[in-house]
């Protein structure tokens, strides 16, 4: 069985519950790791997107991480979210990190700056060479304004060994497809996109990173476990039960649609940090009409 094994399957990007206040909302967050992996994941990514990363302090990060850590205790990997547009700043952090209990971490391709390919290629190379850990990238040109192409993702993943993988959110299944058909052996495609995980994964994909099983882990995994094992109409069948709900969630936000579908299962509160904020109306009696009429 290949190391990377644990990786294959469903992980999910958890949201960071805040309270009425703003502060990190321990408790909830808590709430939220257990009805994961009740749910049967395979892993949790921690401090991602999804977890409004971007707007924690250090401080932060650090106790959301330990808490994750100690409620986790052990029952599915962990992988941490750990990048951004200051390379030097992320190496720092490599180095002062101990990272126990951390089996990977997943690192965003650098946003802002613009890099061209071989900026990204010298990016990675960098946090390659300096990390204790597995580490997978993450391609997602929505948010970063820049692509990572299937040629510089092969070449990253042949040139480093500890590069296992890439969450791939482009939405280019074309893209998707060539770096699905000629990575090394063990490297993994992972989807970063809820609505076209069971085509990446129909292609020959490994597994998601998703944010819609933060609610709905049980299905979402299962849909996973299913099209991994070639039961297409299993999977198909739970595919389309949570699209409609997996396309609202995303209609005014990510994560502010999660967090509001999770605050109606009384798991965590809706709050967001600014700039964000939270879904509106439509959306929300959208998505109160779909989460009551799910089963």
């Amino acid at each position: 069985m290949s190391k990377n094994s644990k990786f294959k399957g469903t992980g999910v990007a958890i949201v960071t519950p805040f309270t009425k206040d703003g502060n990190v909302d321990f408790k909830s967050l808590e709430k939220v790791v257990n009805h994961i992996i009740k749910g049967g994941v395979e892993y949790i990514v921690a401090l991602g997107t999804t977890g409004e990363s971007v707007t924690l302090s250090k401080e932060e990060k650090q106790s959301v991480v330990e808490h994750v850590i100690e409620m986790v205790d052990k029952r599915v990997p962990i992988v941490l979210g750990l990048g951004g547009n200051n390379t030097q700043e992320i190496l720092t952090s490599l180095k002062k990190n101990t990272f126990n209990h951390i089996d990977a971490i997943l690192s965003v391709s650098p946003y802002y700056n613009k890099p061209n390919q071989r900026g990204i290629y010298q990016h990675y190379k960098a946090i390659a060479e300096a990390s204790p850990v597995p580490v997978i990238l993450y391609n997602v040109p929505g948010r970063t304004a820049s692509n990572i192409t299937a040629d510089a993702t092969l070449k990253l993943a042949a040139d480093f060994k500890n590069i296992i993988g890439i969450k791939e959110a482009s939405g280019n299944l074309e893209q998707c497809m060539k770096i699905i058909k000629y990575k090394p052996k063990d490297f993994l495609v992972i989807s970063g996109d809820d609505l076209l995980t069971l085509p990446i994964l129909a292609c020959g994909g490994d597994g998601v990173i998703s944010v819609v099983a933060n609610a709905f882990p049980k299905d979402f995994s299962e849909m996973t476990r299913q099209i991994l094992a070639g039961n297409v109409k299993e999977a198909q069948r739970l595919h389309y039960k949570l699209t409609d709900i997996t396309e609202q969630l995303f209609a005014d936000g990510n994560p502010a649609g999660i967090k509001a579908v999770l605050e109606m299962m009384k798991i965590c509160p809706a709050n967001v940090r600014l700039p964000l904020v939270k879904i509106n109306k439509a959306t929300q009696n959208a998505l109160t009409e779909m989460v009551e009429e799910y089963k």
